[in-house]
């Protein structure tokens, strides 16, 4: 039986932003010790994550924005060998050091490559451990901790280098994946579902028209119960009759009701049942074929324990305990 491959790379840990930034390297180390801790590492096929090419990156993404990023970076060094700083500020919430370019090559080259082995057949699916994070980042823009958007990249990947006709992207996260809406909303190659609370950063994504995306704003302290009620009555329904060949998902752990940059009511058992039924649905639709790629979750051992259920999940390696 095909493993659940597990993508990530050491480059992943060089990117970083500054002293007490949430989106940190610390995040990383928190899912490996929670997946060692539990045994769960085992059962994984690990695979370290190739560097994305620009060709595919620019699936999604605006040439001048890669070229943007690419420069900044560039400059960073220069500027540094002169004592300058040691980052570059994109936002006030986003910026890069000199590790940034080649870890956001790493996290979208982990979902293109999961995408290639879960397609190939050599896996069930795949969990991308990587960052920086990507459902923020627009076709012409990085922010909101984002600069290239790892799971967009994926998708438009399946549909345009493996023929595929039909994808869906789940978007389970406290804040809307605006960055992923923006790319991917008319293309009725792809169907997005997402849940978000509303009113939160990046304050977009209530009123949405485009008939692709059934996006589900709810309010602050919002429970997993009632989460679940939504994603039976909305999202699946509609990802029933579009039948996607592959499923993509932007999967942040920040509505656990533990982490303080949302104020939602998650915890690991709803992460665990959101996966299980995403799962019924590639089983019926797509030959079981996912690929879930990191975004948000900030409180540490929430995430390593919320990772370690949607893994469990993926991997069917339920804790009998």
């Amino acid at each position: 039986m095909n493993k659940t491959g597990y993508f990530t790379h050491a480059d992943c840990w060089k990117h970083e932003m500054g002293t007490g930034h949430p989106e940190c390297p610390e995040r990383l180390d928190a899912i490996e010790k929670q997946l060692m801790m539990s045994g769960l590492a085992e059962v994984l096929d690990r695979r370290e994550a190739p560097l994305a090419a620009i060709g595919d990156i620019e699936l999604a993404h605006d040439r001048m924005l890669v070229a943007a990023i690419r420069g900044l970076s560039d400059q960073l060094a220069d500027d540094m060998m002169a004592g300058g700083p040691s980052h570059a500020q994109i936002d006030p919430d986003t910026s890069l050091n000199l590790h940034t370019w080649t870890a956001a090559l790493r996290a979208a080259g982990a979902a293109i490559a999961a995408t290639d082995s879960v397609m190939a057949g050599e896996m069930a699916n795949a969990f991308c451990a990587v960052r920086p994070p990507g459902h923020h980042a627009e076709h012409g823009k990085a922010m909101g901790f984002c600069f290239f958007n790892n799971i967009a990249i994926a998708a438009k990947y399946a549909l345009e280098r493996h023929g595929l006709k039909r994808v869906a992207i789940v978007d389970f996260d406290v804040h809307h994946g605006n960055g992923t809406e923006a790319i991917v909303k008319g293309d009725g190659r792809i169907l997005m579902v997402s849940f978000f609370q509303h009113p939160l950063f990046p304050y977009s994504g209530a009123d949405t028209a485009a008939p692709n995306m059934v996006n589900l704003p709810v309010p602050a302290y919002t429970t997993g119960m009632e989460v679940r009620e939504l994603i039976d009555m909305m999202w699946m329904p509609r990802l029933e009759a579009f039948r996607p060949e592959m499923i993509f998902i932007s999967a942040g752990f920040d509505a656990h009701q533990d982490d303080e940059l949302g104020q939602m009511r998650l915890n690991e058992q709803d992460f665990a049942w959101i996966t299980g039924r995403i799962m019924q649905v590639a089983v019926r639709h797509a030959k079981g074929r996912i690929v879930s790629a990191l975004e948000g979750g900030y409180n540490l051992g929430a995430l390593g324990r919320s990772v370690e259920a949607h893994l469990r999940e993926l991997a069917g390696a339920r804790d009998s305990s």
